[in-house]
């Protein structure tokens, strides 16, 4: 009972937090905006006061919704690979599968000059193309694990490939960019970046849309997370289908990546950090608890570093992933420290 009353009191407080932040985007910035001119643009559309609607409703609000989003799902897919690997270091960029992302997104965006708008990253084609390729190439690296994983044993070796593998598809990124024209190259560059500012409206919304159905199906499967925690032969004896559930689940965490990476760029250490932070928040490895905790402080996590970003009252944005850095890399620090491990409670 103490327990639960500590998860709801947790819980409150970071969802209290995640609205607090979320508005916080939307009234700071280069240029500061009221709290009451926002909320009358916001709840009034017709409102007269142009500068301020063009500025939330078409710069801010949709980076905000965006940096949500994809806390959201890169903090899910962190959560789903820490528990398959059962390794507190699994992570879309430590497992090299951004990199995947990454090389799908490079070949449509150097295939842009070939294709025309078909391949533009404003159209609703360009959207899908842009989605598909980043989980096409973020699901061949995952294969690629879990098959490394079923014949060696050791969880670290199959973390050291995972690391080489993101090497090698980095450096064939890198042979796609010395090949590629001035504009593919400048425009994969940017993206590369990383930041929650070149989303339209609609990606963002799609985006948020992709997040929400993902923790949806993420909250389906907490039963046999809970139960491959323990372990395989564990979650064999409680009637699950391993094999089945390794496969839906790769298929699941391949796509939260690339939408998350997708629109955004590589965006470094939110999947790997945020799932410890919210085990030492909430004290369980119960994945009932820890999915939608997961989702709170993702998005919190994500909403504050656009905001530390942007430098409130300045003209100066710093790249997001400097911002994620800063705040995840002492996080994996601590964890290796401490020597954490898996508990149920």
């Amino acid at each position: 009972m103490v327990s639960l009353s500590r998860h709801k009191i947790w819980f409150v407080i970071f969802f209290l937090l995640t609205i607090v932040l979320f508005l916080a985007n939307l009234w700071f910035g280069s240029v500061l905006i009221g709290w009451e001119r926002v909320l009358d643009v916001l709840f009034h559309p017709d409102s007269k006061d142009t500068l301020a609607e063009v500025i939330v409703n078409q710069y801010r609000l949709p980076q905000t919704i965006t940096a949500l989003s994809t806390g959201i799902l890169l903090s899910l897919s962190g959560l789903i690979l820490q528990t398959l690997f059962r390794n507190p270091l699994a992570g879309p960029s430590v497992l090299g599968i951004s990199s995947g992302a990454s090389l799908g997104v490079a070949l449509v965006v150097l295939a842009g000059s070939a294709f025309g708008s078909w391949f533009s990253m404003t159209t609703l084609i360009g959207n899908l193309s842009v989605i598909l390729a980043a989980f096409a190439g973020s699901l061949v690296v995952l294969l690629i694990i879990i098959l490394v994983s079923s014949r060696i044993g050791n969880i670290l070796t199959v973390l050291i490939i995972g690391i080489m593998l993101g090497y090698a598809v980095s450096a064939v990124v890198g042979v796609l960019q010395f090949f590629s024209g001035a504009e593919e190259l400048h425009a994969y560059v940017v993206w590369g970046l990383g930041s929650f500012s070149k989303t339209t409206a609609v990606q963002s919304v799609m985006l948020l849309v992709v997040a929400l159905a993902g923790m949806i199906v993420t909250l389906l499967f907490v039963r046999p997370l809970n139960a491959l925690l323990m372990g395989e032969r564990y979650a064999r004896s409680l009637g699950f289908h391993t094999r089945r559930i390794h496969t839906l689940l790769i298929l699941i965490t391949g796509l939260l990546v690339s939408a998350g990476t997708a629109f955004t760029g590589p965006i470094a250490f939110l999947g790997l950090a945020v799932p410890h932070l919210a085990r030492g928040f909430f004290k369980t490895s119960q994945h009932g608890v820890l999915v939608p905790s997961t989702v709170l402080m993702g998005a919190s996590l994500a909403l504050l570093c656009n905001l530390l970003a942007r430098l409130p009252g300045t003209d100066v944005s710093l790249p997001i992933n400097a911002v994620t850095s800063l705040v995840g890399a002492p996080v994996i620090i601590w964890v290796i420290i401490k020597g954490r491990h898996f508990k149920t409670e």
